[in-house]
């Protein structure tokens, strides 16, 4: 059996109606045992029932906007339930009303912003994906051709094989490298990392990186300088998370630095709280248009698209979810033709960089 609902409105007309319906039996019932004469018994009753129809005159045309807020409430919640998210009411009416109508319009901004997210996550899922099977179908294309070619015998001679072989061996590594890359990042979004910063020296992390890169370094005759202040910063952070970081921007930096080409890593404090790591390259440049998507994952330059010169576009990426773990900021400023200039800060151990 349906059951019969009655409207706000209604509701609160017939409280009234029957409040002043015992309001007025009562004063009746009362004027009865007063001993008036009938023409002051008849004026009193009608004053009272004049009262009465005017109350309730009133409270009709005072529960009008509250129906209408009401209205306008149920209206835009049917509206964001078709999609329509965003949607906003005014806020009017009393004070319970209007905190009302601002909590709705709260709550339909952070639903439209949480499904904008979740859009923006699926089209980066989507991309992603795309990009993967982009970066190991080269890849694998190459792996398959090559040791077919060697199988069959198509390729006999010594240095032919050898060099059959050496492009296999790139090709794994380059995909180990990717799998680590992509293993790496969804641990990072997982938080499957635990985070127990230390007191780290920054002038080790940064030597030690420069060491293992030493020989990428060689290969392009590249000039490293190092500016630290008199006293070396001590950071807080996870020592092998730092030389990722380092390591990542130094490995870009490389990539995008002319033969002959000169870097310079430099530190500075920040406040009193932390300090400013720099890598500054003379590479060439990056536009402007594409600043604000370097640090997307496998987001490649067009000056980096070819496949000798870019990595798989991830390096940044976890150089960004690293130093956000760190508690820091990361950004680059750049002019084309004028080289880049990557930034990114670390919280001190002491609170201020010594």
């Amino acid at each position: 059996m349906k059951r019969r609902t009655v409207k706000f409105r209604t509701y609160l007309l017939l409280a009234n109606a029957f409040s002043l319906a015992a309001i007025l039996a009562v004063l009746f019932y009362c004027y009865s045992h007063m001993l008036l004469k009938a023409s002051a018994f008849a004026w009193l009753g009608g004053a009272t029932v004049a009262a009465g129809a005017l109350s309730f005159l009133l409270h009709v045309m005072l529960t009008h906007p509250l129906e209408r807020a009401i209205a306008r409430i149920g209206e835009a919640s049917a509206q964001i339930a078709s999609g329509s998210l965003g949607t906003e009411v005014p806020i009017v009416g009393p004070a319970e009303f209007r905190l009302l109508a601002e909590q709705f319009n709260a709550m339909s901004r952070q639903l439209k912003e949480s499904f904008d997210r979740i859009a923006r996550s699926e089209a980066a899922r989507g991309e992603l994906v795309a990009n993967v099977a982009h970066d190991l179908r080269t890849p694998l294309a190459l792996l398959q051709s090559h040791s077919e070619a060697l199988l069959d015998g198509i390729v006999e001679e010594e240095e032919t094989v050898r060099s059959y072989l050496n492009v296999i061996r790139k090709e794994t590594v380059r995909l180990g490298e990717l799998v680590k890359d992509l293993f790496d990042l969804s641990r990072l979004d997982a938080g499957a990392e635990s985070f127990e910063a230390r007191a780290v020296p920054l002038e080790d992390v940064l030597v030690d990186t420069l060491n293992a890169y030493r020989l990428k370094l060689e290969n392009k005759r590249l000039e490293v300088s190092v500016q630290l202040p008199e006293a070396s910063p001590i950071v807080l952070g996870v020592e092998s998370e730092l030389r990722r970081i380092v390591g990542n921007l130094l490995d870009n930096g490389i990539r995008h630095s002319p033969i002959g080409g000169r870097l310079v890593w430099s530190v500075e404090p920040e406040g009193e709280t932390a300090v400013a790591v720099t890598l500054r390259d003379e590479g060439e440049g990056i536009p402007e248009a594409e600043r604000e998507r370097i640090f997307e994952r496998f987001y490649r330059s067009d000056s980096a698209r070819r496949r000798d010169e870019g990595g798989a576009g991830l390096g940044l990426a976890i150089a960004k979810s690293l130093v956000g773990r760190h508690g820091g900021t990361i950004g680059v400023a750049s002019r084309p033709g004028e080289g880049s200039e990557f930034r990114f800060t670390l919280r001190t151990a002491s609170g201020k960089a010594r």
